[in-house]
């Protein structure tokens, strides 16, 4: 009889908050590297939860063969690690801006302090070679770029000796090449190692050819394990792409608010550079952003995106002795940083990481209309009737109600995109705007974004990783380079 490293028979959750809709039954091969995947608020996090022991069983039982590992615990035998965006969950100690403040990264954190005391040293030099730790050692947590910080991470979690690795979103905020590495160093370890892999993904058609079955988890149940080949097939014989026509409508049918503009010049970049100690993060960066434009920012990680967004959201402090223009006024002219980010809409990595507020999710919605982190002042009635709009434009208009904390993560980043929007800003900055979205609700986003672009006088910035996610309203292109 063929050895399960987990095995659920009818399992049902003693607390109703984070039971599913029916008792799981699933068992996972030792020998499978398996991909838990649904849409977004279909159960993933709980199944898995649930199936590590995280909710105690009310109903049914779980059995658990950690074998060959000495001991039988979870807490011995399985690592967890949920990555929700770009920097993961690397130092919980966060603040949203204390990327860009040079005094507080002084206090950051390095790896050689996080990796803290090593005792196996093989195994420390099997890892340190893989993942090429060696250079990193004296580097600040929150200075890494996302795939040095992944790679950190997973040596970490290794260094304890795992018999089950569970990683949810892992290729989350990762370019192309960072992608490949990252897909490479899982391969290499399912082949070179005891260690069994567990993904937990939202993109339900990019299943890794490592994976040998697939978990599907939809509508708060667990389905039936399948051969990931099988799954694929099933997929795409069934996946019809919806029509959201009428929401593009509804967009473009949005009064137009414009004609008292100051300038065309949105944003103006005179010889801009940022450095953070001996590291030169942008380099005498000329850039104009006119009104009405839509410009894609890329390049590969840690090139300087998101401290270029920084500056244009006047979230650096850096900016001040730059040459800078938003809005067609020069910074540190006189301008409170809340007069620039009135006309801003933004939503980042950053941001949903910092955001920890457990409001209900239309208060955090709500926020959006006085750019801050919570909410401090309360809306009047039609207000509130825009950010319920807003929310059925992005499809989740039955959890306004619902605590923020208690949404899922894909859940969270479509209240935070509705934030973004909530004031219908003149200028649009999405970073990785579509971060942990299942494939449904990525089209939908992508969709509202263009209806957008297509309004009179409307400006976007845009920074992702994956060319497909553009929207068709793209009008320029920027793309940054490492160190220069």
């Amino acid at each position: 009889m063929s050895q399960n490293t987990f095995c659920m028979a009818g399992g049902v959750a003693r607390n109703p908050l984070v039971r599913l809709a029916k008792p799981i039954t699933a068992a996972i091969g030792a020998n499978e590297h398996i991909a838990i995947v649904g849409p977004n608020g279909g159960g993933k996090s709980l199944f898995v939860d649930t199936l590590i022991g995280k909710y105690p069983l009310r109903e049914g039982t779980i059995q658990y063969d950690f074998s060959p590992s000495a001991t039988q615990t979870i807490y011995d035998n399985v690592k967890y690690i949920a990555f929700r965006d770009t920097y993961g969950a690397a130092d919980a100690n966060y603040y949203y801006q204390q990327r860009w403040n040079a005094h507080d990264q002084d206090e950051a954190p390095d790896v050689r302090e996080m990796l803290g005391e090593i005792k196996d040293e093989q195994l420390q030099h099997e890892l340190f070679e893989l993942f090429r730790i060696e250079p990193l050692l004296d580097k600040k947590i929150i200075l890494l770029s996302s795939g040095e910080l992944r790679k950190f991470q997973l040596t970490k979690t290794l260094l304890t000796a795992p018999r089950v690795l569970i990683m949810d979103n892992p290729f989350i905020g990762l370019d192309a090449p960072t992608r490949e590495l990252l897909f490479s160093l899982l391969e290499r370890l399912t082949k070179m190692s005891s260690v069994q892999i567990i993904l937990v993904l939202s993109m339900l058609d990019d299943i890794p050819s490592f994976i040998t079955h697939v978990i599907p988890v939809d509508k708060m149940e667990v389905f039936p394990k399948m051969e990931r080949e099988a799954y694929l097939d099933a997929f795409r014989s069934r996946d019809v792409t919806t029509s959201f026509d009428d929401l593009q409508q509804r967009i473009l049918n949005l009064p137009y608010d414009g004609n008292n503009y100051d300038s065309d010049e949105v944003v103006k970049l005179n010889k801009v550079s940022i450095r953070y100690g001996d590291r030169t993060i942008l380099n005498e960066l000329d850039w104009t952003v006119s009104r009405g434009e839509k410009w894609a920012l890329s390049g590969e990680n840690g090139a300087g995106k998101s401290t270029l967004l920084s500056l244009v959201c006047a979230d650096n402090p850096q900016s001040y002795a730059c040459d800078i223009s938003l809005f067609g006024r020069k910074r540190g002219t006189g301008e409170s940083i809340w007069e620039i980010k009135k006309h801003i809409g933004y939503v980042s990595p950053e941001m949903h990481r910092a955001y920890l507020k457990n409001l209900p999710a239309i208060e955090i919605v709500a926020s959006g209309l006085h750019d801050s982190i919570g909410l401090y002042k309360r809306p009047q009635p039609e207000q509130m009737a825009i950010c319920e709009w807003w929310m059925d434009i992005f499809g989740i208009a039955d959890l306004k109600d619902k605590p923020f904390l208690q949404l899922s993560s894909g859940e969270q980043r479509l209240a935070l995109l509705a934030r973004a929007f909530v004031k219908d800003p003149e200028l649009l900055i999405l970073d990785e705007p579509l971060h942990g979205l299942d494939t449904y609700n990525r089209r939908r986003v992508k969709k509202v974004i263009e209806a957008f672009c297509q309004r009179r006088d409307k400006t976007m910035i845009m920074v992702t990783h994956y060319e497909s996610e553009l929207p068709n309203t793209i009008t320029d292109r920027i793309f940054l380079k490492r160190n220069q």
